[in-house]
């Protein structure tokens, strides 16, 4: 069983007994998170629920199996948080970076090779996939009135046969279902019972070892940045994709060495029907959440 899972369910077991004791809990939510159920028609038009019940932002734990500043095992325990994500809805109707372009394949370039700041991407170019640099600044950014926020979590799970290796995998990646813009006056359309039209945020940092990789297949735009710069591109509207991060081959141009610990910034956007995948692959085990709005 890998760092973080011991990690997880420790934290977990911890949780339990705090709480065993009270009354009025609520139930499993469907997804394996406890948590008080949201109220779709009041926090999910507001845009300021937890899709998973308020636990997202939880410590996954200790574990002293992770790496040391060396990245050679032992030393000091790490604290695990997995992956957290900010979403944010979008209303075709009002925006017009969603639902108004189409493509077949990666359209590179669309951004700047470096963060901006408040660790944010900045936009280089249209190319014909995003409207302007001031459409794009809503995308990873609250804005009233434009878009409506969740926090979610994306618990990656070691893989069966695959000793070191963990998965987030959803084919119909629509955390958003029934919340948000589908369920405000007038309501967002929604496309075959989903809510599609957002954006997916990550900011987290991990500690490099040799041999170090992750991958991400999904659709549409997808943009990794490690340690400030670019390490995958693959923008623009397309069906589903994948790309693989090789550390070690991107230690130079990334700037980065085995032991160190770096930034890691995923930006998403699900910006065209009809389908909506996710998929996270690494052997990369201990992910230290950063928040950043």
């Amino acid at each position: 069983m890998s760092g973080w899972n011991r990690g997880w369910r420790m934290s977990v077991l911890a949780l339990a007994v705090a709480c065993g004791d009270s009354e009025g809990e609520s139930g499993d939510d469907g997804n394996g998170d406890s948590g008080s159920p949201i109220d779709v028609s009041d926090a999910g038009m507001r845009g300021d629920a937890s899709v998973d019940g308020g636990n997202n932002r939880r410590d996954s734990g200790r574990d002293s199996s992770m790496t040391n500043n060396n990245g050679d095992g032992g030393g000091e325990p790490e604290d695990c948080d997995g992956l957290k994500a900010r979403i944010r809805d979008f209303n075709p109707a009002t925006h017009p970076d969603f639902e108004k372009f189409s493509g077949s394949g990666a359209t590179t370039g669309l951004l700047q090779s470096t963060l901006g700041a408040g660790a944010k991407p900045v936009f280089a170019m249209s190319k014909g996939q995003i409207t302007s640099a001031d459409s794009f600044a809503s995308w990873y950014t609250d804005v009233p009135g434009t878009n409506l926020g969740f926090d979610i979590s994306l618990p990656l799970t070691e893989m069966p046969n695959m000793p070191n290796s963990f998965e987030f995998n959803d084919s119909t990646f629509f955390p958003i279902d029934n919340m948000g813009f589908a369920v405000a006056t007038p309501a967002e359309p929604m496309s075959n019972g989903h809510n599609f039209n957002f954006t997916t945020e990550v900011h987290t940092k991990f500690t490099y070892r040799k041999g170090d990789n992750f991958m991400f297949n999904g659709d549409d735009d997808l943009w990794i940045f490690v340690n400030g710069k670019l390490a995958l591109d693959l923008g623009g509207l397309h069906s589903a994709l994948d790309g693989t991060i090789d550390f070690d081959s991107k230690a130079q141009e990334l700037g980065i060495v085995v032991g160190g610990t770096y930034t890691m910034d995923i930006f998403h956007a699900e910006r065209h029907t009809t389908a909506s995948n996710f998929r996270i692959r690494t052997n990369i085990e201990c992910f230290k959440d950063v928040f950043v709005m």
